[in-house]
């Protein structure tokens, strides 16, 4: 088992005034409930790529995961440059002028995924120890709070992996579910999350595990009955240290089927999360997650949805409106467009794209496919520029589809 980093055996380094519950959203029956006893509905957005990088998002395919994007930055331009743009690229996608920006569109809540890895010693994104997860979330907390957002804590890649594909930058099965050392990390780490953040009413809820169980394997039934045990284990190692924030609990198969869940009395601060890409954007297609959350009185948020046209975008926030349904859609920023801020490709980045589509299975193919090293250090460079916030393009069309104002 690979050892927390040192510093989160403590909580934040700053405190503030004292705070007590009822500066927190609470929940009420199906709705969030605000400090000041107003009801409470999310509109937002979610930080994806910048503390958990997906291969779209920088316009790969077949290199697709944190871990591969890596692998192919480092065989490209080797791993001490790779660390460089690793520290550049957290420095320079999301910043405090971004936050400002989501505020100023109507936006009320951030959900920010995160890697686990950016709470141990593991190698990750440039680093291979002292990860600097706590500082990049205290970051992106105090801009909130200076600009009235609140957060949602998604733990969108979990020890072992949860999913089972490149979302969860995992070995292609979802592990988590069956592994002893990766449940006990998992709630570890969430326990030392909750205890640095217990007194932060920023944050509204821990997202606890992002899509879990991918729809594409023989005994998918088998690990869907693992996932509401688990669910309890991290609950009650949080409470052992937080009483304060509400918890989400999303379901198998992409957060679409609650069938699994027969409970969810063991907690007075649990609520719903689901995702949805495509179909159509009107309530009958949603009707199962309205049955669920209906059925268990709890509030349901969905946490994830995009990639359409605004026109379709702009029915289905109607819809889910009218459901009580609060959502964030995916993701704030990405290179091109469906997203609230488009980042432009600069020169050469199609060399770089490239690579990540050649075949790379051996040496020979990688020292075949690797462009000129120069070239390509230069557009990694330059793709830091263009993902700055000055340097996007703000997709008014898309941002006005999401009804946020």
């Amino acid at each position: 088992m690979l050892a927390l980093v040192a510093g989160l055996m403590v909580g934040c380094g700053n405190p503030g005034p004292a705070v007590s519950s009822s500066d927190f959203i609470r929940i009420d029956g199906q709705d969030l409930v605000a400090p000041d006893g107003s009801k409470f509905f999310i509109k937002g957005t979610n930080l994806g790529n910048w503390l958990n990088p997906e291969g779209y998002m920088f316009g790969f395919q077949k290199t697709n995961s944190a871990r591969l994007i890596d692998q192919m930055f480092c065989e490209m331009v080797g791993p001490d440059f790779t660390a460089e743009f690793w520290k550049m690229f957290k420095d320079n996608y999301v910043t405090e002028k971004d936050i400002e920006f989501i505020a100023s569109t109507g936006a009320n809540t951030i959900r920010i995924p995160f890697h686990y890895k950016l709470f141990t010693d593991e190698d990750y994104m440039g680093l291979t120890s002292a990860q600097d997860g706590f500082k990049r979330l205290d970051d992106a907390i105090g801009w909130c709070r200076k600009y009235g957002l609140y957060v949602i804590l998604d733990m969108h890649d979990a020890p072992g992996g949860q999913t089972g594909d490149n979302i969860d930058d995992s070995y292609g099965y979802p592990w988590l579910l069956e592994s002893e050392a990766s449940q006990k990390l998992f709630c570890d780490i969430w326990k030392k999350i909750a205890q640095y953040y217990k007194d932060e009413p920023v944050i509204l809820a821990y997202d606890l595990i992002n899509e879990p169980v991918a729809p594409y394997f023989d005994n998918v039934e088998d690990l869907n009955d693992l996932l509401e045990p688990l669910h309890k284990r991290v609950t009650a190692a949080i409470r052992e240290v937080d009483n304060n924030h509400i918890i989400m609990l999303g379901a198998p198969q992409w957060n679409g089927n609650f069938k699994p869940f027969k409970d969810w009395t063991y907690d007075d601060k649990l609520m719903w999360t689901c995702h949805r890409y495509g179909g159509d954007p009107i309530r009958p297609a949603i009707m199962n997650f309205i049955e669920f959350r209906d059925s268990t009185n709890l509030p349901m948020y969905m946490g994830e949805i995009g990639h359409n046209t605004d026109e379709w975008q702009e029915t289905f926030c109607r819809t889910m409106q009218e459901a009580n349904i609060g959502y964030t859609f995916w993701p704030y920023k990405k290179i091109r467009n469906s997203c609230f801020s488009g980042i432009t490709p600069p020169e050469n980045w199609d060399k770089v794209m490239e690579f990540s589509e050649a075949p790379r299975a051996t040496f020979f193919e990688i020292r075949a496919a690797r462009p000129d090293q120069e070239t390509a250090k230069k557009a990694m460079l330059d793709f830091i520029e263009a993902c700055k916030f000055e340097n996007c393009t703000p997709q008014e069309g898309y941002i006005k589809s999401l009804l946020l104002n």
